[in-house]
């Protein structure tokens, strides 16, 4: 299902800069205030933490993520993985998960190079252990 919602020039610009560029460790997306396009809503720099990142999300908002996740293998080496999140709080309103929800494709289908998907309804769900547990796995 879509939502016939537009992806602003501006996302796709942005997610080449993190995946390219590697100048930033993530890229917020959120729906303009019309619900008529998808926009970018913060970039974190290079440098930022998990933690700070996290704490960027919306409690009672859906939001969707690019995140440069770099981890280490048990073997010791280290990776690198775009992960795409979808974030959609228990807490938020039911009309604007629909909408994301119905939204999501037409930003997703337009990032190539997206290595995990996570989707999050809890801040358990998107932790860093959560996507570690995840890109370890596939790894393999």
């Amino acid at each position: 299902m879509s939502s016939g919602v537009g992806v602003n020039d501006n996302c796709l610009t942005e997610f080449q800069v993190i995946k390219l560029g590697k100048k930033y460790r993530y890229v917020i997306y959120k729906l303009s205030a019309d619900n008529k396009e998808i926009v970018v809503d913060k970039t974190g720099p290079i440098d930022s933490t998990y933690d700070s990142f996290t704490a960027e999300l919306p409690e009672a908002e859906p939001r969707w993520v690019v995140y440069d996740f770099e981890y280490k293998l048990d073997e010791g080496g280290q990776r690198n993985k775009l992960t795409f999140i979808s974030w959609s709080p228990d807490d938020a309103k039911i009309r604007p998960k629909m909408l994301y929800a119905s939204s999501r494709d037409a930003l997703r289908r337009r990032l190539d190079g997206i290595a995990l998907e996570i989707q999050g309804t809890a801040f358990d769900e998107v932790s860093y252990e959560a996507i570690l547990d995840k890109a370890k796995r596939s790894a393999r």
